[in-house]
């Protein structure tokens, strides 16, 4: 485990003072810019210790409280721990950040963002057909028996809306974690839960829900089929027909932005 050096003076061209050239960065995120610029650069690596807030506070030019809470911002967001206490122990230091915090960030970046509901489905195909293709091909027993018995307690008789809304979430996200990829279960996880709301609504407003129900049941079973039985291509062409066909009879949806169909 190393130290990370504060390096470049304040006003130097390597301390930020702007952010993307459009405005001017609060000292905070000065700190937290300069954190990232050398995570990024390789030169902060998981396992580093940061300098001690009162060196880093000195070398930057900033207050000492600017550096206290951009370490609480970095803290919250899973990029650093931080210990009372002298030696290897203690100190500020960088970590791995954990998939839970990673898919919490996306997900919240994605519903405050407004993208357009149909940005968000494009994308959802693409990260989806390779979720399926992926669990396809990697899924165990565990991963396939959580699946099935998913989309068997979607048939029961008299589901609420919310409740088959809740499986079905759980079903496509079982499929992303079956992946095997890291990184794109991730990016599955979060988009899908990004749109648990909206779906829910466009469920609520269906004026023919059980056909919408039977519908959706019948392309789970189908996909899952797929999956179980090791057709990565099928399960990718399944899953994306499933997510359009959904949102083609769901046109409550459609122009829509992501946070006005929360409301």
């Amino acid at each position: 485990m190393t130290s990370a050096t504060a390096g470049q003076e304040p006003g130097s061209s390597d301390s930020p003072a702007t952010a993307g050239g459009s405005r001017s960065l609060r000292a905070w995120e000065q700190v937290v810019e300069w954190v990232e610029q050398r995570i990024l650069s390789g030169q902060i690596r998981v396992g580093d210790q940061l300098p001690a807030e009162r060196e880093l506070a000195a070398q930057l030019g900033l207050s000492r409280s600017a550096v206290r809470e951009a370490v609480r911002t970095l803290q919250a967001n899973g990029v650093v721990r931080s210990s009372v206490g002298a030696g290897p122990s203690g100190g500020t230091t960088v970590t791995a950040v954990p998939h839970h915090a990673l898919t919490r960030l996306l997900r919240l970046h994605v519903a405050l963002a407004n993208f357009p509901i149909d940005d968000v489905t494009e994308v959802r195909v693409v990260l989806e057909r390779l979720s399926a293709s992926l669990a396809s091909r990697h899924a165990g027993l565990t991963a396939l028996r959580r699946m099935r018995e998913t989309v068997e307690r979607m048939d029961a008789e008299g589901l609420s809306r919310e409740d088959f809304n809740a499986l079905d979430t759980d079903f496509h996200v079982a499929i992303a974690e079956a992946a095997g990829n890291s990184l794109a279960t991730d990016l599955t996880v979060a988009i899908r839960e990004s749109l648990r709301l909206p779906i829910l609504a466009g469920f609520k407003a269906s004026d023919d829900w059980d056909s919408l129900n039977a519908m959706l049941r019948r392309e789970h079973h189908a996909i899952l089929d797929a999956v179980e039985a090791r057709e990565p291509d099928r399960a990718a062409e399944l899953v994306e027909q499933h997510i359009r066909s959904a949102y083609e009879r769901m046109p409550s949806l459609h122009g829509q932005w992501r946070g006005v169909a929360d409301a």
